[in-house]
């Protein structure tokens, strides 16, 4: 009797429901929590979703099941999941974003949109790339957002387009915004000359209160009147900003900061990893979008650098083009690793505030760059 219950209990278990779909899912999340932990790869996103995708393929834990009925409860982590799926998280992250970034450096040099526009670049090589493989006009659009290194952009963009695909992209999307300080510097040092690198560039100038309070009306007046599908995205980056700014609502724009971000980072996190299911996951179509997101981040810091060349050439080396590379949206890291060069050339070259223009202007790029293919596709 007793041996029954215990054959019993054994045939009960996760144990005997293991695919090897699942060990391998597993052991992908082990490796992908070790990144996060041991090696600090962007561990505020990657450690949630490295934890999602263990809970998705741990067998029959119903995390992720939807009700069959009004009288049955799904999973837990299925109704965490809506907030992907309706677009809240993303949204939410973005008025966290707008919270914590100051918007001044762009302000001060206008120009700098002109970097954050080229790093869209690797968003439509990687469009023309994943058609020419054969993805859906949708799925190839999805993909592509992944060279704006902007995660929430991402999953926005993807819920819309190609749900389907959401576990990949997010995945990709967020690994290689950890691999920032892999990835850029070799392109970096490879298409700039040292005495590009070594150039000083002068302080910007003072901008006032009241530009940077009027800075994200008019922004978000002319983007959501241009494109009014990418009005989530952009009005809540810019009443974020706005909270910061605008000195009346130190409560507010703290909670945003702070609380708000990181409880939304935990959802988003745990349940777009949860997607991740293995026999969905393991596909060949999962390998070519990581190959595609990693051409679409590469080429979009090679667009921001090849603009900040043109421009250190238009203004006669009062440019250096290592802050195009920060026209990716990855902020503040990718204007880091602008900083981080830059001292390496010249240790008296301090580059970070003049690449946090073509960061946050990334940022917006990014955005724009999504409500232009949901737009074209949606």
């Amino acid at each position: 009797m007793f041996l029954d219950s215990i054959i019993k209990l054994l045939k009960d278990s996760g144990f005997a429901a293991l695919t090897w779909q699942s060990i391998v899912m597993i052991i992908i999340a082990c490796v992908l929590i070790y990144l996060a932990i041991g090696k600090k790869f962007e561990p505020l996103l990657l450690l949630p979703i490295a934890f999602g995708v263990l809970l998705a393929n741990l067998p029959l834990t119903g995390l992720m099941d939807a009700p069959s009925d009004s009288n049955e409860v799904g999973g837990l982590l299925y109704y965490l999941y809506l907030g992907v799926k309706k677009g809240i998280y993303p949204s939410l992250i973005f008025l966290g974003i707008g919270a914590m970034t100051d918007f001044g450096p762009l302000i001060a040099r206008p120009s700098s949109l002109l970097l954050g526009a080229g790093a869209q670049f690797g968003i439509a090589i990687a469009f023309i790339v994943a058609n020419i493989f054969r993805f859906e006009p949708e799925e190839a659009a999805s993909i592509g957002i992944i060279g704006g290194a902007d995660g929430p952009t991402a999953i926005y963009l993807t819920t819309r387009l190609a749900p389907h695909l959401l576990a990949s992209i997010a995945i990709a999307a967020y690994s290689y915004m950890a691999l920032i300080p892999l990835i850029q510097p070799p392109l970096m040092r490879l298409l700039t000359t040292k005495k590009e690198r070594e150039i000083k560039m002068e302080q910007l100038r003072h901008v006032s209160k009241t530009e940077k309070i009027c800075f994200p009306i008019a922004v978000t007046i002319f983007c959501v009147l241009l494109l009014p599908s990418v009005a989530p995205l952009i009005g809540m980056l810019m009443l974020g900003n706005l909270f910061r700014e605008s000195g009346v609502v130190e409560r507010l724009s703290d909670t945003a900061q702070n609380a708000l971000i990181n409880i939304v980072t935990i959802f988003l996190g745990v349940t777009v990893g949860a997607t991740a299911k293995g026999s969905e996951f393991l596909k060949p179509e999962t390998l070519g979008i990581i190959i595609l997101g990693l051409v679409a981040f590469m080429f979009s810091t090679i667009g921001g650098l090849l603009i900040g060349k043109f421009m250190c050439w238009v203004t006669k080396g009062k440019i250096n083009p290592l802050i195009g590379s920060a026209g990716v949206s990855a902020v503040p890291m990718a204007a880091r690793i602008s900083q981080v060069e830059g001292q390496k050339a010249n240790p008296g070259n301090y580059l970070l505030m003049h690449a946090m223009g073509p960061n946050v202007a990334g940022v917006i790029g990014s955005a724009v760059a999504a409500g232009i293919l949901l737009s074209l596709f949606g």
